[in-house]
């Protein structure tokens, strides 16, 4: 368990770091391309939709086959995805790259197909708190490489910074060696029920519907802040260094987060804490938007939502190995996921949409308020308590 957790952790630490700072090139890369901020945006955008869809077919393959070839693939494709995005000169070329090839690679390389492996290791008295250790570290790589991303930026130019990040991505392929599921690289596992009856009995739960419309306004409001906040504050005269911070807060705060509330999830039902958070982050921006905008104002929110950020990971993904077992656990966890990555591209696109529209981010700030309020009621009827399913006749296939 200690080495899965490891090296699980310092994947998601690498892969949800490097893309955390994508917010600090929307500026250098569109002045110096001369493209709109909703081309960015847009990239952006399709990366997180390209994520959630990569994302089914890779949980499919790591609950069959094992996680170690998925984050090998993974490991390749995002080293591969940061160089082209730096050399790309057309926005088309952009969204292909910072969109398509990188939403593949941290769909094989992020939560599902981590979650799924330490789903199949861990006690299940321990899960929540170990995809809480996990979504933690995932956080201190939030916190790691903001810093270091802007430093790269400011010393080599954000063309150099991304094949620096290149350089990081390739850590992944030496890490994956410590998911390697023995039983599963050839296909060994025998389905105790199939793929077809998985989804069926998932999508016919209330639960597993709420869970994903919950996951949606994740997605729509930290891609949102992650893609849009720096320039929000570039926007009304704060400097660039005020964003590295609030970035790297956020990061921070989140290792705090996401640990309680995987630990909390042992103890307290999960459906409570999704609501809590949801309703605390519309709080949260409520008080940002009506108090002066200050260095310091930025940074208690930051801290705020960066405490808030990431947090539902735990519980969301617990729920589901609660509810439906381990067994498919990736490609259902990809299911929801998918969910939260289509919310995750409105929150992406709309930033830019709307501010190329209106001239400021108000509307979104607002969107992003009312979706919090309304994940908060949705979650509070989850059934918590696993799926009763009728027991096969004696020699009947499952």
């Amino acid at each position: 368990m200690t080495q899965v957790l490891i090296c699980g952790a310092a994947i998601v630490t690498l892969s949800m770091g490097i893309r955390h700072g994508f917010g600090l090139w929307l500026q250098p890369i569109t002045m110096e391309r001369g493209w709109t901020r909703e081309n960015f945006a847009f990239a952006m955008a399709i990366q997180n939709i390209t994520w959630g869809v990569a994302g089914l077919f890779a949980g499919m393959v790591a609950d069959r086959f094992g996680a170690y070839r998925v984050l090998l693939a993974g490991g390749l494709i995002y080293a591969l995805g940061l160089l082209l995005m730096a050399m790309a000169p057309t926005p088309i070329a952009f969204t292909a790259t910072a969109g398509v090839l990188l939403g593949i690679a941290q769909a094989c390389t992020t939560y599902a197909v981590v979650y799924g492996v330490i789903g199949r290791n861990v006690d299940p008295a321990k899960r929540s708190w170990a995809m809480g250790v996990t979504a933690a570290a995932g956080s201190f790589g939030q916190f790691l490489m903001v810093p270091v991303e802007n430093g790269l930026i400011g010393s080599v130019g954000w063309q150099g910074a991304l094949f620096a990040l290149a350089a990081f991505a390739l850590l992944i392929l030496p890490l994956a060696t410590g998911l390697r599921e023995r039983g599963l690289e050839g296909g060994l596992a025998r389905p105790q029920q199939s793929i077809g009856a998985a989804l069926r009995e998932a999508f016919a739960y209330p639960s597993f519907q709420l869970l994903m419309a919950g996951y949606f306004v994740c997605g729509f409001q930290v891609v949102f802040i992650g893609v849009h906040m720096p320039s929000y504050l570039k926007d009304n005269g704060l400097t660039p260094d005020v964003a590295t911070t609030a970035l790297a807060l956020i990061g921070l705060f989140n290792v705090i987060g996401t640990y309680a509330t995987g630990s909390l999830g042992q103890h307290f039902p999960k459906r409570y804490l999704l609501s809590g958070i949801y309703i605390l982050r519309s709080v949260a921006i409520v008080v940002f938007l009506a108090a002066p905008l200050t260095p310091w104002s930025v940074y208690v929110f930051s801290a705020v939502i960066g405490v808030l950020w990431l947090s539902t990971v735990p519980p969301t993904n617990a729920l589901v190995a609660q509810i439906f077992g381990v067994q498919y656990m990736s490609m259902l966890a990809g299911f929801v996921f998918l969910s939260h990555q289509v919310g995750s591209f409105l929150g992406a696109w709309l930033g830019g949409k709307l501010y190329d529209a209106t001239g400021d981010y108000d509307v979104v700030w607002w969107i992003a308020v009312a979706l919090g309020v309304f994940a908060a009621i949705i979650n509070l009827p989850v059934r918590e308590t696993a799926i009763v399913r009728p027991v096969a006749p004696s020699g009947a296939a499952a």
